[in-house]
């Protein structure tokens, strides 16, 4: 039997994945500004125009606190905003893994099974449009950069440095 949800390309499933997509993007979560951030990076995807500037809030090895400002399309800014609720109180091992399986996402087009990914699986769909992949990518590339020890990450290859 089809699943109702998933009929069709432009099923009820696509639609909310839209819908959660633009709430995101209308509504970005954590966007203040930290008082004492432990860490930051600043983010572009020369391409499109993407930026990002992330501050992290780091006690002992958990993402206490996270925020992010930035200017881009609504796939850059609403998985800033999911990658923010994902990782905050969370290891930064864990928020590692977290990135490593949204790339992998982004290149298989298939879902991950993590805790805490609902949202963010509503961006599967992105892997079908390689140029949007850099969209979806640049707050996880940028948050990597930020636990390295910050400078700029870039979603073109090589473009990363440390300040």
């Amino acid at each position: 039997m089809n699943d109702p949800l998933k009929t069709g390309g432009s099923g009820l499933l696509d639609e909310l994945y839209r819908e959660i997509i633009l709430d995101h993007y209308r509504r970005p979560r954590n966007h203040d500004p930290l008082k004492t951030p432990t860490c930051s990076a600043d983010g572009a995807n020369p391409l499109c125009g993407d930026t990002i500037h992330l501050e992290v809030g780091l006690d002992d090895h958990t993402i206490e606190d996270i925020a992010f400002a930035g200017a881009g399309c609504s796939i850059s800014q609403a998985s800033a905003s999911m990658m923010t609720e994902y990782v905050k109180g969370r290891t930064v091992e864990e928020a590692r893994k977290g990135a490593e399986a949204f790339q992998q996402m982004m290149t298989t087009g298939e879902t991950q099974d993590l805790e805490g990914f609902d949202d963010i699986d509503a961006l599967q769909g992105v892997s079908k449009f390689p140029a949007r992949v850099k969209c979806a990518s640049l707050a996880w590339k940028t948050l990597e950069q930020a636990l390295e020890g910050g400078g700029v990450a870039s979603t073109e290859e090589g473009e990363t440095s440390h300040d």
